[in-house]
């Protein structure tokens, strides 16, 4: 009965995900689905891909948290459109809540949307939202074996950001382990270092993004 349950409650996700792709579709804009554990950096990322992509992309984001506003209020200072949606304990987002959100946007003004989903690696992998692009964020103070432990998100990422490499002489993270073991469960992803405090690696990463969802130029 469980398992029922289940294939219902997915199956309603995927309707409302399949209305949420038509309806960026009709207004030519771009939905990317940032997934990561708590801690690694997801907003950071986002700042810095805003300022790197803001002069000839039209952005705005969706935060995702169990709770507080923090995060959206640094978009807003921005002067980038921020939703906010908290859970209120739910551990991810699902396709109503960003049908929903989609609902208080622009989308004549814009070019892409940017999720930040909520800080987990389990429940995120399951739950189409009508991205176009899933991008998993990782970071160095992690360790080098979170694909053991958390193989599926890995396997539906298009793309994965390891972070916060600045940090690399100080962890214990195999970069040759990490990159074979992601690259082992999902060969089609593209890997990126990056570190937001030193701003590296972010140029090669947002043209990456720019040229995904066809904003080259």
């Amino acid at each position: 009965m469980r398992i029922e349950v289940r294939q219902n409650i997915l199956a309603r996700n995927d309707e409302a995900a399949a209305a949420n792709r038509a309806l960026l579709a009709s207004h030519d804009v771009t939905l990317v689905n940032l997934m990561a554990a708590p801690g690694a950096g997801k907003t950071s990322v986002i700042m810095g891909t805003i300022e790197e992509l803001r002069s000839r992309v039209g952005i705005a984001v969706i935060e995702g948290d169990i709770a507080s506003e923090v995060d959206s209020l640094a978009i807003e200072a921005m002067d980038i459109p921020a939703i906010q949606i908290n859970t209120g304990g739910g551990c991810h987002l699902n396709a109503g809540m960003i049908g929903t959100a989609l609902e208080h946007l622009d989308l004549e003004a814009l070019d892409m949307i940017i999720i930040e989903n909520v800080g987990n690696l389990v429940c995120p992998a399951e739950f189409d939202l009508g991205e176009e692009s899933r991008i998993l964020i990782t970071s160095v103070t992690e360790g080098h074996d979170k694909p053991y432990k958390y193989p599926q998100i890995f396997r539906v990422a298009d793309a994965v950001l390891i972070n916060k490499v600045d940090l690399l002489p100080y962890c214990d993270f195999d970069m040759a382990r990490f990159r074979e073991l992601v690259l082992g469960l999902n060969p089609g992803a593209s890997l990126f270092e990056v570190s937001c405090t030193e701003e590296r690696g972010l140029a090669a990463w947002t043209a990456w993004l720019a040229s995904a969802v066809g904003r080259v130029g």
